[in-house]
């Protein structure tokens, strides 16, 4: 249950850091019904007199760029399976980009190189990263449009104004030391009312200091930057080793063959979880499993190279973008014959 003080006061947050004024027209190809069409957009674009442009009923990339050029926007929001189907897109190289200045990548883990093209081919340089949740109302964090750039392509931004985080051990809650992961909480006027007709479930995620326990593991630096290394119950755990997926996918964007990569653990009866790289290539390429392992020995650590590859042309994803890796592990489970493996009960 989100409150109009949740929303209202993110979307003008939003706004102020997005600098927009009335002389915005921002392309929104993302829901309306989710947090960020209605916050992100409506409300950081109402509080700030800018315009609205929806490029069609459902997103298709085709219709963001022929908008974008078209109503001469200058901000442009997405998930990274948007921005990526953007780039990849045949009319892309004939797009006029040269009256956007923003935008935000937001919704899921964004990529840094994806978030590299973004910045660089889109004329988009002071593109910004939000990171947030439903439960948030949904931003906590966002990078400014004059961050330096390697902290706005590989960051999620500073905290917002009037919002407080912290990186703890999801096991003891005990503050972790800058460049520690941990689990990320969030407290201010942001945090919801709570789940509706759940209390239990509201009170598995605030806690009694009113923090919200994210599910997410992050680490903060010296300056208060954040990054996501990923989902607790997506955290691999091969032989003792912790394993964090997206690591191991940010190595893979580097190969200039792949469009889009997702790593998952499946189950193994020796190490008790093993690495799957999803992978989906450019138009064109072909390189092997080999090649690809090949590609990692020597640049990541053995334990972190993917015992298992699949290359493929998309992934199972919610309507709002969003990769849904255990539909992956179960679909990895039935056809590598893990079905063993997977039964077997750990403490």
């Amino acid at each position: 249950m989100l409150s109009h003080h949740n929303i209202l006061n993110n979307g003008f947050f939003i706004g102020e850091t997005l600098r927009y004024t009335e002389r915005d027209r921002v392309c929104i190809p993302v829901p309306l019904y989710h947090c960020f069409g209605m916050v992100l957009g409506n409300l950081a674009i109402t509080t700030h007199g800018a315009c609205m442009v929806y490029p069609g009923e459902s997103f298709e990339p085709g219709a963001v760029l022929r908008t974008v050029q078209e109503e001469r926007c200058t901000s442009l929001y997405g998930v990274p399976t948007m921005f990526i189907a953007e780039l990849d897109h045949p009319s892309f190289a004939a797009t006029d980009f040269s009256t956007l200045r923003t935008g935000i990548m937001a919704g899921s883990p964004c990529p840094v190189e994806v978030m590299k093209r973004v910045q660089r081919e889109m004329h988009m340089p002071e593109v910004t990263i939000c990171y947030g949740m439903t439960e948030t109302s949904p931003v906590s964090t966002q990078s400014a449009v004059d961050d330096p750039l390697e902290k706005r392509v590989a960051t999620v931004g500073r905290v917002h104004p009037h919002v407080e985080i912290k990186v703890v051990d999801p096991g003891t809650g005990r503050v972790m030391p800058r460049g520690t992961p941990g689990e990320l909480c969030t407290r201010g006027y942001s945090v919801m009312l709570g789940y509706w007709e759940d209390a239990h479930s509201t009170r598995l995620a605030i806690d009694a200091g009113r923090w919200m326990h994210t599910g997410d593991l992050a680490t903060m630096d010296g300056e208060g930057y954040v990054n996501i290394v990923g989902r607790i119950k997506d955290m691999i755990l091969r032989g003792g080793e912790n394993v964090y997926p997206r690591e191991v996918e940010e190595f893979l964007y580097t190969r200039p063959e792949i469009a889009d990569v997702q790593v998952i653990g499946v189950p193994d009866l020796k190490y008790g979880e093993e690495l799957m790289a999803w992978v989906k290539l450019r138009p064109g390429a072909a390189p092997t499993s080999e090649e690809l392992r090949a590609f990692c020995k020597g640049k990541i650590a053995t334990y972190k190279i993917p015992r298992y590859w699949k290359f493929v042309d998309g992934f199972p994803m919610t309507v709002t973008g969003k990769v849904q890796k255990y539909k992956m592990r179960e679909m990895a489970i039935a056809e590598l014959g893990l079905e063993a493996a997977a039964r077997v009960k750990t403490a």
